[in-house]
């Protein structure tokens, strides 16, 4: 039942904005509030899915009440309700972040078309951030180890900054699962995060992938292309495999981070762009550096912050974790029953060296949850160890 509170100051037009209502949709719980301050109360009080608010009001307007709203950030529709007068103050109230605003006396079709969207906007807003949360548990860091306690620790304390990142360590250890992490306890967790692994993309591309270029720029350049430097602007860009990325390539990186703009393939104008740049490298690139393979400047602009993400033998106390997290995850992925396993199958995981980590250890539970026993026991190690 979707809750609609009216806040009028006016109860004869309470009263035929309650009516109309009803009328169109028995399930609708109205709630009345006579002035501003009365508005506020009702909606700390009650998880309301939009407000029809009149602009004047005694006590606290609805200028007043929009501005509460947006400042305690509660995600609700408002729709302004504007006499004649009060058309340029309702406009302000859009660029406030207002849904929509309806002028007295309301047209009655514009009213419900207004609500409705609101209220299905409401549902689509609900429902992106039930995905969002998805996506965070997907990124979860599980485990208690020391190490892993240290990297939560310095992501506390990094999220919230500008600060440039770079993550090293192993291939599957969960350098993506890090950079998530970052963007996601970030102000910019909001805005896009974009991914690029560099090594995926042939050298030749890499420029154009990341910065974009126009038509006619090369051969097969039929149209103006946006690259990920501009999808990510105002969020972050994860560069993952950096050590892979092509020398040139390198030298516009480091013209973008220095001057927080870019230029498409084939075009001399410049583009603003504001981006946060994490990367990731499984190589030591200080070694690199030596062999003229990396550029010792673009290095120290990157490594702002460095946070190693340790190899699966190195913490083998997050195991019997990971084992648990996964059985559990993957046998919801499958919409199956989650299996036990038992003390020996465990201590054989334990002992395992993991040369391809946590991406290894996901894949062996997955197996087992597969063409394992109901509880998975030693016998069903053999398979695999």
């Amino acid at each position: 039942m979707a809750k609609i509170l009216i806040a009028e100051d006016e109860a004869s037009i309470r009263r035929v904005l309650k009516n109309i209502l009803t009328e169109e949709d028995s399930k609708f719980e109205i709630f009345e509030a006579k002035d501003g301050q009365e508005a506020i109360k009702i909606i700390e009080s009650e998880k309301l899915d939009t407000v029809l608010c009149d602009i004047k009001m005694p006590k606290k307007d609805g200028v007043e009440v929009l501005s509460y709203v947006k400042e305690q950030e509660i995600d609700l529709p408002m729709i302004m309700i504007s006499g004649h007068g009060d058309i340029e103050t309702a406009v302000e109230t859009m660029k406030m972040g207002a849904f929509d605003y309806i002028s007295k006396p309301p047209d009655l079709n514009r009213l419900l078309n207004t609500i409705r969207i609101a209220l299905s906007h409401n549902d689509l807003h609900q429902e992106n951030k039930k995905l969002r949360k998805k996506v965070s548990k997907k990124f979860k860091m599980v485990g208690e180890s020391e190490e892993i306690d240290q990297i939560k620790t310095i992501i506390a304390k990094v999220a919230p900054t500008d600060a440039r990142v770079l993550i090293t360590g192993q291939n599957g250890t969960g350098k993506e699962l890090v950079a998530n992490w970052l963007h996601e306890q970030s102000d910019r967790s909001k805005k896009p995060f974009i991914e690029v692994n560099c090594a995926a993309i042939p050298s030749e591309l890499i420029e154009s992938e990341l910065f974009g270029h126009v038509k006619g720029a090369f051969t097969s350049a039929n149209k103006d292309r946006a690259g990920k430097f501009e999808a990510a602007d105002g969020g972050t860009l994860f560069l993952d495999e950096i050590g892979d990325m092509s020398l040139k390539a390198q030298a516009k990186v480091l013209r973008a981070l220095q001057e927080h703009k870019i230029q498409r393939v084939g075009s001399d104008k410049d583009i603003k762009v504001d981006v946060r740049v994490i990367a990731a490298t499984n190589k030591d690139l200080k070694t690199e550096i030596k062999q003229s393979l990396f550029r010792e400047d673009l290095y120290h602009r990157l490594a702002v912050i460095l946070i190693n993400v340790p190899a699966l033998k190195d913490r083998k106390s997050d195991i019997p974790l990971l084992v648990n997290y996964f059985l559990e995850s993957i046998a919801k992925q499958q919409g199956v029953k989650t299996k036990a396993i038992s003390g020996k199958a465990l201590d054989i995981l334990i002992a395992h060296d993991w040369p391809g980590n946590i991406r290894e250890l996901r894949n062996v539970i997955e197996r087992l949850m597969i063409l394992g026993k109901q509880k998975i026991d030693e016998e069903d190690m053999k398979l695999y160890f």
